[in-house]
Parts: structure tokens; sequence; C-alpha cells
């Protein structure tokens, strides 16, 4: 009879990596119908499909600040904004305008197409 300390006593096998932590997910009925069936048709348990999932998957990080040029955009944005409300303004009250509030206009003009084409640069 050799010595063995490490009888084996039966039953299962022990795993690699005990998984003793436990995670609660707040779902609906309705969620919990999607989730179930999701794990059935692949003949997974619904822990396994749920760490497959969650360890599997690509993550798309939420942004909380905008980009500094959108920051810009929409500043530049309001600035045009409040010069053309002043300009309809004088309009709307049946003021001519004068040589330089119509090159003003002239120059806003300018200005909104070019930070339309910035935006179309930026966003592709």
């Amino acid at each position: 009879m050799t010595n063995n300390h490490h009888k084996n006593k039966g039953g299962r096998p022990r795993k690699e990596e005990k998984r003793s932590y436990r995670l609660r997910v707040a779902c609906s009925a309705k969620e919990v119908a999607i989730i179930e069936s999701k794990a059935s048709a692949v003949g997974l348990t619904l822990s396994e499909f749920l760490r497959e999932a969650a360890l599997n998957s690509q993550v798309v990080s939420r942004q909380n600040t905008l980009p500094k040029e959108v920051l810009s955009f929409t500043a530049q944005l309001n600035h045009l904004a409040a010069n053309m409300n002043s300009l309809a303004y004088k309009n709307n009250a049946a003021q001519t305008f004068s040589v330089f509030e119509r090159t003003e206009l002239k120059q806003l003009v300018l200005e909104v197409k070019q930070l339309a084409a910035a935006i179309k640069t930026f966003l592709k």
C-alpha cells in the first residue's frame, strides 16, 4: 500500500478556479425571459451565458464630456445666432440696413457656411 495523503473520495472534481462571488442584476420579467431564452438557445446555463456575454463583449465607453471641437462649434453657433438676432430685430422693425450691417450680414452667411463645412469635416 502506498502512502497517499490525497485519497480520492469520489464526487465531482474540483474546479480550477472556484466561483464564489455572486452578482445581482435587476431585470424586468420580459428581460429575464429574453435572457433565459437566449441562454437556452445556445445550450448554456443562465450564469454561463451572462458570464460569456460580459467577458467576450465589446464595451463602448460613454463619453461624459463633449469633444473640444463640438464645444467650439457650439460657441461659434451661439455667437452667430446673437448677431443674426440683432439684425433680424432691426429688419422686423422695418429699419433699413446700413452698409456696415449689410456687410456684416454677408460675413455672417460666410461664417455659417464655413462652420457647416468644419462640422462636416469633423464628422467624417
